[in-house]
């Protein structure tokens, strides 16, 4: 029996009790089609397990500072998360190192998935873009500095800097607008200057495509993982390829350190990594495959980060990038942007 968890008083207490039961596994992933979700992944793994599983849902970092906040007593066995902030949990020491040949899948996925944190406490499970949505019917979409265009004046939403998506949005832009530096310093000065013409920064996708869909936006950065909000609607909404490229990030899976789940836990991971359900899961469109067999048809991979040639092809960052300079970031963001 499932259960699907959002409020933190809900989690606490629906999470301890299925600890209590036998073979319950606690999962915490990201809300986006988590019904969808369900049916494809969850669901038919408890069938094969023959266990419990207890889904929370929620942004990367309130997983992130879950894990954290009951790193004595883990509460979460298995949690998904951008790879940054698997790298923080693991430079904390609260994850578990994994050992790959309980997880057959792991062979089949692509190289950089493998490993990539480098000391096997986290595997990718799915690729995506990130590049620019925009209404073709309204404007032309031709590099990252476009977002900041007086066409867009007033019409354009940027993400936070605290979300997946807004330190590739500063890495695009600081290219375009040829500022230098990893502390993206100029480029949110820049931001910070023309705050006033940006409609807001959103923090979740379903936030931006209701924007869109209003049309009080017509132009913002978003991952491909999204991408599915504005292809099926009625207006003209494309997805860009700047002169500069497309930037990308990888979610990666990983297992809490000590949750007594262990057996379980390298179940579900290997099920979820396995060419079957991520094949299903692509289908869906509900993630970019990073198990390298997943075949998929013309019309899903049209909606989906897919194919050795476009994941090769992304310009992502580097984790620890992204944690070593996080609260500069921060720090100048709250300072020139919030303010």
């Amino acid at each position: 029996m499932k259960h699907f968890l959002c409020s933190a008083v809900a989690l606490s207490f629906l999470a301890s009790g299925a600890m209590a039961q036998d073979k319950t596994l606690t999962i915490s992933v990201y809300s986006f089609g988590k019904d969808a979700m369900d049916e494809a992944v969850f669901s038919p793994f408890e069938e094969v397990c023959g266990c419990d599983v207890v889904i929370e849902t929620g942004r990367s970092v309130e997983r992130m500072a879950k894990i954290e906040a009951n790193a004595d007593d883990p509460v979460i066995d298995v949690a998904v998360m951008a790879a940054q902030d698997a790298l923080s949990l693991s430079r904390q020491d609260l994850l578990a190192p994994m050992d790959f040949a309980k997880i057959p899948s792991h062979r089949d996925l692509y190289a950089s998935a493998q490993d990539p944190l480098g000391n096997q406490t986290a595997l990718g499970y799915g690729f995506y873009a990130t590049s620019i949505v925009y209404r073709s019917d309204l404007i032309e979409i031709d590099s990252w500095a476009d977002l900041l265009s007086d066409d867009l004046k007033g019409r354009v939403a940027l993400p936070n800097i605290t979300g997946t998506q807004g330190p590739l949005t500063l890495e695009m832009m600081s290219k375009a607008l040829g500022h230098k530096g990893a502390d993206y310093a100029a480029t949110i000065d820049t931001i910070g200057a023309q705050a006033d013409d940006i409609v807001t920064f959103y923090n979740r996708s379903s936030e931006l495509a209701q924007l869109m869909l209003q049309e009080e936006v017509i132009a913002a950065p978003v991952g491909r993982f999204a991408w599915s909000r504005f292809s099926g609607a009625d207006l003209p909404f494309a997805w860009a390829e700047p002169a500069e490229g497309q930037t990308g990030g990888m979610n990666v899976i990983v297992m809490t350190k000590d949750n007594g789940n262990e057996d379980l836990a390298y179940q579900f991971i290997d099920y979820w990594l396995s060419t079957k359900v991520q094949t299903r899961v692509a289908e869906a469109g509900l993630d970019s495959p990073a198990n390298s067999k997943v075949v998929v048809s013309d019309e899903a991979a049209a909606s989906l980060t897919y194919g050795a040639e476009v994941i090769n092809g992304l310009k992502m960052l580097n984790p620890a990038a992204i944690i070593d300079n996080r609260e500069a970031w921060l720090d100048r963001w709250n300072e020139k942007v919030v303010n």
